[in-house]
């Protein structure tokens, strides 16, 4: 089975465009969408208890205040019940079309590799979200070496046990390619075409993607050259 985790907030219009555009992504496959509710304070629970009466596959994870994307993102990968979490955004902007073709790039790469990460193009973002976005990947590269353009991407595929894993912090769901990689897993890319969102505005701003994640940052780093070795693991018989 494939979890589609999906963090929200606010996005009581957006959603039912989105689940119904999931859905037909999906369809033949087995799969169920988490939605996490990070403590909205629109519609979206009535919203999500709606479709999931009309449409199924659907879980509604709800935090009683809002908590960061990251925890959302976190929420629902401890609920997954598939082998693989596919996440996306809750704005619309990612487009669920790229939601098998994430799944089945982790597949064919193989049990090495832990991420098939989403690299946006043609960026549909305002000049200074750009802007920033690029100077925060070119950074993250420069420190990190994790051979990923696009960070942010929301689209990201990976092995759920690998996901639970991965040492957790505000503002991890930027840094899983980097993350994977401590834990000696690769990465693969697949670039993805970005969408404009068609209601309602960012809930996460500049400033939390850009000061506190240069805090992140150093942070990954120090991880990673805290764990020099990941050696294979086998159980021999008695």
């Amino acid at each position: 089975m494939i979890s589609i985790v999906i963090p929200c907030k606010n996005e009581a219009e957006n959603l039912p465009i989105l689940v119904g555009e999931v859905h037909a992504a999906m369809t033949g496959r087995d799969y169920e969408i988490i939605v996490v509710d990070d403590g909205s304070t629109d519609r979206t629970p009535e919203v999500l208890a709606e479709l999931a009466r009309s449409a199924g596959r659907l879980r509604h994870v709800r935090h009683d205040r809002s908590a960061g994307q990251s925890a959302a993102v976190r929420s629902g990968v401890f609920a997954a019940k598939g082998d693989i979490v596919v996440t996306m955004d809750g704005d619309g902007q990612n487009d669920p079309a790229y939601l098998p073709k994430l799944a089945d790039a982790l597949v064919a790469a193989g049990p090495a590799v832990g991420i098939a990460a989403g690299q946006r193009l043609k960026r549909t973002d305002t000049k200074l979200k750009q802007l920033s976005s690029r100077f925060a990947n070119g950074l993250r590269e420069m420190i990190l070496h994790d051979g990923t353009r696009d960070s942010g991407c929301g689209l990201k595929a990976l092995h759920t046990e690998l996901f639970r894993q991965l040492p957790f912090f505000d503002g991890w769901h930027r840094y899983l390619p980097a993350l994977a990689l401590r834990e000696g897993r690769g990465v693969v890319h697949v670039d993805v075409v970005d969408r404009s969102r068609i209601h309602g505005k960012s809930n996460y701003g500049i400033l939390d993607r850009g000061l506190r994640g240069i805090l992140d940052l150093f942070g990954v780093w120090w991880l990673r050259r805290r764990r020099k070795v990941v050696p294979s693991v086998t159980e021999l018989g008695q």
